[in-house]
């Protein structure tokens, strides 16, 4: 028993590598507090984005088969659901090098695009138009649509740093205080 656990592990070991070939990580967020890591899957053309910083931590979801974007914030118990803006985003296939390239030399390069979404009043009560994965990032707790706007916000606004490349600013009086 002891040595089919042992080449288990042992396969384990060899195998990661191989799994994990559409990973990236990106550390040393300013502050020094926080950790950001992604996970490009290029196939299903899927990002996810993990801040790891305490009660301020945050999940995005960034869907280029469906064309939406999801922002799960965990201080406040909510997902806000976009359209993504494709104009903004570089293509899943070109993401990877733009993360390196950012991770190198943050003053390089063009600067990250800023959007700001107004949040909606309304829950979203079906997940499933939005795909499986935005779906597993929201259920179970409440979300919210929110659209791309230019200009001024008036309220609170909870602002998320995505890779270096994209700031998003999501905003919505009580539910972002």
């Amino acid at each position: 028993m002891k040595l089919i656990a042992l080449s288990v592990a042992l396969l384990g070991v060899l195998l990661a590598p191989t799994l994990a070939d559409n990973n990236e990580n990106n550390q040393g967020n300013a502050g020094g507090r926080s950790h950001q890591s992604v996970s490009i899957d290029k196939q299903k053309k899927v990002v996810n984005v993990d801040n790891n910083n305490g009660w301020h931590s945050w999940n995005n979801i960034l869907d280029y088969s469906t064309g939406f974007m999801a922002t799960r914030i965990l201080s406040k118990k909510a997902c806000f659901l976009t359209k993504m803006n494709q104009d903004v985003m570089p293509d899943v296939t070109t993401l990877p090098e733009a993360i390196r390239e950012k991770q190198k030399d943050r003053t390089k390069g063009p600067a990250p695009k800023n959007l700001t979404y107004r949040v909606a009043p309304k829950k979203i009560t079906n997940l499933a138009p939005y795909g499986k994965n935005i779906e597993a990032l929201c259920r179970g707790i409440p979300t919210y649509a929110a659209y791309e706007f230019a200009g001024e916000s008036s309220g609170a606004c909870f602002q998320a740093n995505i890779l270096f490349i994209l700031r998003i600013s999501l905003c919505g009086g009580e539910r972002m205080a």
